[in-house]
């Protein structure tokens, strides 16, 4: 039983024409993968693809076409970060008050290394709602943008989310962040006149330091002096805070030196933030003056799919996974999932046209160039021919000597006339 020959990769013309993409999976089981492969561990996605569509993949389909539409939607961002600078267009109207908060979080590289993958949240404040003795703030509409990238680079990109929530033409922004310097250097860059507040868990989180630490941590004595200044820093004067601070007995203190050096260092930190502790001041204007939706950022968007258990991501894959991860928090899948789409499209297209473009020269190969030498080349020289040796005595000069047999009849033996005579 003889075997047929292999066969080679081919393809429908039909594909070309309707502008399929390029694959073994329909548009919406590829859209499938790559969301599944952007919530869920690669691991995940053949199994739950297969138990809702009864389509079989493997575990390196998934990753590989998530990190593809990822790396797509990566250089989408970049290259309208590019435009919005080059061309300065104008920004669509912002809201009247909206909230601008970043941090960092930390995520596993290969290799036991780490690295801080930085987020920024923008989101809307709406109106205060007033009860009896409360008055709640909410911040909505969130949207999220993550790079793992330095603080310059990250300022830079984060022009591209900042434009589109029209943060340059919101009425108030309130830029509510901890106190990293490179924090204040993004809003420097993208809104100066915005207002500045210090996150109060975190500014209340250096009060309890310094409490702990001339007090004592967990003592009874360093409770009820927290209950009174976290109170009066929230709802009162951050000056009295700042003067109960500087009142805390170091002295009497287990480590006296060092807990003089952590009070003093307290007191540094958020006297050189005073304006950004008005918290009574802010709250009343219905300014947020916590920066929990960051927080939140971190978990949900950055740790849930980037710190699992046993996990470790090679850089270049970071900044994919991080894109898709944030327009799906972001409530933007639809349209982003549109223009990877096109994206995608347009590179097959492209891929289409240079195998034709292959196809054509296979069909019509060119003709093979001419063995024949242009005109204006030189012709080559004729050899001579070769000059024979003149025999001794009897040439001279090319002609017969008179010892020459043409000379003596020597030619021939039989004379011309006598051979005629006999043919007579």
């Amino acid at each position: 039983m003889s075997c047929a020959p292999p066969v080679e990769r081919g393809f429908f013309p039909l594909d070309e024409e309707l502008d399929l993409p390029t694959g073994s999976l329909s548009p919406r089981l590829a859209e499938a993968v790559v969301l599944m492969g952007t919530l869920l561990p690669f691991e995940q996605v053949p199994h739950l693809l297969g138990f809702f569509t009864r389509v079989e993949i493997d575990e390196d389909t998934a990753r590989r076409r998530t990190e593809s539409a990822g790396a797509t939607l990566v250089h989408l961002e970049t290259a309208e970060v590019e435009r919005i600078l080059r061309e300065c267009p104008a920004s669509p109207p912002g809201t009247p008050i909206q909230q601008l908060s970043a941090d960092g979080a930390m995520v596993p590289l290969v290799h036991g290394k780490w690295a801080e993958v930085k987020t920024l949240v923008i989101g809307t404040v709406s109106e205060p709602v007033t009860s009896e003795e409360t008055r709640t703030l909410h911040t909505g509409e969130l949207s999220y943008f993550s790079r793992l990238t330095d603080a310059e680079s990250f300022t830079r990109l984060a022009v591209g989310e900042i434009h589109r929530r029209g943060t340059e033409r919101a009425g108030v922004v309130c830029a509510v962040m901890d106190g990293a310097e490179w924090l204040q250097g993004l809003v420097d860059q993208h809104r100066p006149d915005a207002v500045r507040i210090l996150d109060f868990p975190h500014a209340a989180e250096h009060v309890c330091t310094a409490a702990h630490a001339v007090l004592g941590s967990g003592t009874a004595a360093a409770s009820e002096w927290l209950g009174v200044q976290l109170q009066e820093l929230k709802q009162g004067d951050p000056g009295r805070v700042l003067a109960a601070l500087r009142a805390l007995p170091a002295g009497t203190a287990d480590r006296p030196e060092e807990a003089q050096a952590i009070r003093d260092g307290v007191i540094a930190y958020l006297e050189k933030r005073r304006t950004q502790i008005q918290y009574a001041q802010f709250t009343e204007q219905g300014y947020p003056i916590a920066s929990g939706a960051v927080e939140s950022a971190n978990k949900l968007v950055v740790e849930a799919r980037l710190k699992g258990s046993g996990m470790h991501w090679a850089p270049d894959n970071v900044n994919p996974m991080l894109a898709l991860r944030t327009a799906v928090r972001s409530r933007r899948w639809g349209a982003v999932w549109r223009q990877i789409t096109q994206s995608l499209q347009q590179d097959a297209a492209h891929g289409r046209c240079r195998r034709r473009e292959q196809r054509r020269c296979a069909d019509h190969p060119a003709p093979a160039p001419s063995v024949l030498e242009p005109l204006s080349a030189a012709r080559p020289t004729r050899r001579p021919a070769p000059i024979r040796s003149e025999p001794k005595g009897l040439m001279k000069n090319g002609r017969p000597t008179g010892k020459h047999p043409w000379k003596n009849g020597g030619l021939s033996h039989r004379p011309i006339a006598s051979s005629r005579c006999a043919k007579l």
